[in-house]
């Protein structure tokens, strides 16, 4: 290793302890900490939050992460972690220390605040906390900006924490393309919506028997409960503190059997990557998926190009039906397949089909793009989300649990990162394509046998974690870079196939 390394590698030791008490800090308040535990819990939280920006931002760390950038001979594992760390730096050092500290307090607050003002569809709970968290932000921005980040916009600033060299240029593009290729094809389909029927989806399924298959679900696609788990928590989400502890939750409806089994799927998928990231890479900074969209896309990748697919249940949903045997008594595969396929227009993002998905993120996007572009009046956002829905999808959110209160993302201060699920899943999309050509994938799905799939993952994505970009391990894969035409042919295939005899 590298001398100068050796000197930056206990602050980095530290850095990582204090973050994954953090992160201890996160799962707990979202999956078994009591409900009057966030105010003391916060102050916790903060100030561990101090300790990692001193450990971060300080002059010993300073200098060597200057004297590191001159060096030559640094491995790829020691550039990734050194890229990452300076970034880290660049971020952080602009923003007082109290104000990092506070601005942690707060968005460790607002997951609690946010849950209660979902649960009573009271918009008003939540509106003060998430302006209070969006002037943060655009202090921050600011700080930022002044300190040398001058070639961003504000909104492209926290676009690139999560998505380097992704822009609301290249991202107006994206979108672009995909309301142009795929509005007529929604369209079309939505008129047929009403010949796919899907009652058995709504009977009463128990949660218990519920979280019992989805344990199964976890376990065939190659989840490992001896290096994981599986909770509660009312936004389903994937974490962990190294390839060894990684940790996924979902959330149960009872009537609503779709919406647990495949929020356990998606997050496999996200728990996959981490648990693959290469030995010698995990608790460092280079050790976990090297972007949002990169990890969207392996969580897409299960959900609906594996997980929607005929040939993944072929193995599965006999033991599907021998555990809901009353609900499903007359349902049969095919009915099941075109069931979870089915395309109309919903409210809630995470029960969205494929085809529309990507509308929710443009939503989102044209929503953040207002908040900090155009300083939108925080108070405004629900009606400007109800008209948007109404614009883009024809339906209108009735209360404000299935509108502008849906997601988690705002109240953590994740501003910037709904594009990724976009990206990703044109990613997934991408690699779908791929594996379809290297191996013979269908057949593998309907024997239920994951291991040279995941194998593969392992080997050409997953043990990289941020010592290759995202286009990096595209092309080394498969020849190319990132190109979501194959997500507009995917998506214009299968359901060009579903609806043509209806």
């Amino acid at each position: 290793m590298n001398k100068t390394f050796d000197k930056l590698n206990p602050w980095l030791e530290k850095a990582y302890a204090l973050n994954a008490a953090l992160i201890l800090f996160e799962w707990d308040n979202e999956t078994e900490a009591p409900e009057q535990a966030s105010e003391l819990t916060a102050k916790a939280i903060e100030m561990l939050s101090n300790e990692y920006y001193k450990t971060i931002i300080n002059d010993d760390v300073k200098k060597l992460i200057k004297q590191l950038s001159e060096e030559k001979n640094l491995s790829d594992k020691e550039q990734a972690i050194l890229k990452d760390i300076k970034k880290q730096y660049d971020s952080m050092e602009p923003i007082p220390a109290e104000e990092y500290q506070a601005y942690r307090g707060l968005i460790a607050r607002a997951p609690s605040i946010w849950s209660k003002a979902k649960a009573a569809d009271d918009y008003s709970m939540f509106a003060p906390t998430l302006k209070e968290i969006i002037d943060y932000q655009k202090k921050f921005i600011k700080y930022r900006l002044k300190a040398g980040k001058a070639k961003f916009k504000p909104y492209d600033l926290l676009l690139n924490d999560y998505e380097e060299g992704f822009t609301t240029k290249e991202l107006d593009i994206f979108f672009e393309t995909l309301k142009k290729e795929l509005v007529p094809l929604i369209q079309t389909v939505a008129a047929k919506k009403d010949k796919i029927g899907k009652d058995y989806n709504y009977k009463a399924f128990p949660v218990e028997l519920q979280k019992s298959f989805n344990r199964k679900l976890a376990e065939h696609v190659g989840f490992d409960f001896k290096r994981g788990v599986i909770k509660e928590s009312v936004h389903p989400f994937t974490t962990n503190l190294h390839n060894k502890d990684v940790r996924i939750t979902t959330a149960y409806h009872e009537h609503n059997l779709e919406s647990a089994m495949f929020s356990t799927i998606h997050e496999s998928g996200h728990a996959m990557y981490e648990m693959h990231i290469a030995d010698d890479l995990t608790a460092t900074p280079a050790g976990t998926g090297t972007s949002m969209g990169m990890h969207e896309g392996q969580s897409r990748l299960f959900e609906n190009n594996f997980g929607r697919s005929r040939a993944f249940w072929v193995p599965l949903f006999q033991k599907l039906k021998d555990t809901f045997p009353e609900q499903l008594e007359n349902t049969d595969l095919d009915t099941f397949i075109l069931g979870i396929n089915k395309s109309s227009p919903s409210l809630v993002r995470t029960e969205a089909d494929e085809l529309t998905y990507s509308l929710h993120i443009l939503i989102r996007y044209e929503i953040e793009k207002m908040i900090f572009e155009k300083d939108v009046d925080v108070d405004k956002l629900p009606k400007i989300w109800a008209e948007k829905y109404k614009e883009y999808l024809g339906i209108t959110p009735e209360k404000n649990s299935e509108g502008i209160l849906q997601d988690i993302h705002w109240a953590c201060g994740d501003f910037g990162y709904f594009p990724s699920y976009a990206l990703g899943t044109a990613i997934a999309a991408q690699i779908y394509a791929h594996l379809k050509q290297v191996m013979p994938l269908d057949d593998y799905l309907e024997a239920g046998n994951f291991q040279p799939i995941n194998e593969y993952l392992k080997e050409h994505v997953h043990c990289f974690g941020k010592t290759k970009t995202t286009n990096e391990i595209l092309h080394d894969m498969m020849g190319e870079d990132f190109n979501p035409q194959y997500y507009v042919d995917y998506l214009k295939e299968k359901y060009g196939n579903l609806y043509k005899d209806l």
